[in-house]
């Protein structure tokens, strides 16, 4: 029997805050239905402070993890993620001169005809969505045109087995969304969506957190990736403001 290899660590970092947090919360604020945004979903930038948190986690790494900075680095094609690596890169936090991989399968929930609507939104344009949502749950509800978490999950099952293929023994950081982050735990500790929700029910997933898996020879069909932190934001003096905000350009959660 083939045993299971897993990178040595892995680390799954949510982007910076977007612009597309901030017309979400601009939008709330006015009572809106929908959400003021000058790009498509995957060509929204970092804001200000998002480039500021990205930095900041790339300058902690750089100094506190010199000498096991990731080395492998996957990242989500929306262009907030990118930039999030990007600035990461500029500031020491990986080592190595490999390329960044994009991988679709990072991608952001994708949220169909619901894109761009506040919670308000959803209730007063699609009703019949805002109910179906409330009877199947956040788990399995899938809008027209967007995907369930389940949806996500079947990708991130793909994606890891791609890295257990491609990248045992090695350091790898993902840079990605909320939900990605999330459903990333579901897949590598066999979670249930009881488990899940409830983890997502403690609050959102801040914006450049880190959460983090060491592999553990020790665990059954050849070693396992223990969960060593979950979203943990650097606590350095240097550091940007934390915000902690939903990852997505709809006013729904998930």
């Amino acid at each position: 029997m083939i045993s299971a290899r897993w990178p040595s660590r892995l680390w799954i970092v949510r982007h910076g805050e977007s612009a597309g947090n901030v017309a979400r919360d601009a939008a709330h604020a006015a009572g809106a239905e929908r959400i003021e945004l000058l790009h498509r979903d995957v060509d929204i930038p970092l804001s200000p402070l998002g480039e500021d948190q990205a930095r900041a986690l790339g300058t902690w790494f750089a100094s506190a993890v010199p000498d096991d900075r990731p080395d492998i680095l996957l990242v989500s094609p929306y262009v907030r993620a990118r930039q999030t690596l990007s600035h990461f890169c500029e500031q020491g936090g990986a080592a190595g001169d490999e390329p960044v991989e994009i991988d679709e399968r990072l991608r952001e929930k994708e949220f169909g005809i619901l894109d761009g609507l506040t919670t308000t939104g959803v209730a007063s344009v699609y009703p019949d969505q805002a109910e179906f949502r409330r009877i199947l749950g956040k788990f399995y509800h899938r809008p027209p045109g967007g995907e369930s978490w389940c949806d996500v999950i079947f990708r991130l099952r793909s994606l890891m087995d791609t890295i257990a293929l491609h990248h045992a023994g090695r350091r790898v950081m993902i840079v990605a969304h909320q939900v990605v982050v999330l459903c990333l735990r579901y897949v590598i500790e066999n979670l249930t969506e009881e488990d899940i929700l409830a983890i997502d029910r403690e609050g959102d997933v801040a914006n450049c957190s880190v959460t983090e898996y060491r592999f553990d020879p020790d665990g059954t069909a050849g070693g396992a990736l223990r969960l060593v932190r979950y979203n943990d934001v650097v606590d350095d003096e240097g550091s940007a403001r934390v915000t902690a905000e939903p990852d997505r350009t709809t006013g729904v959660r998930g």
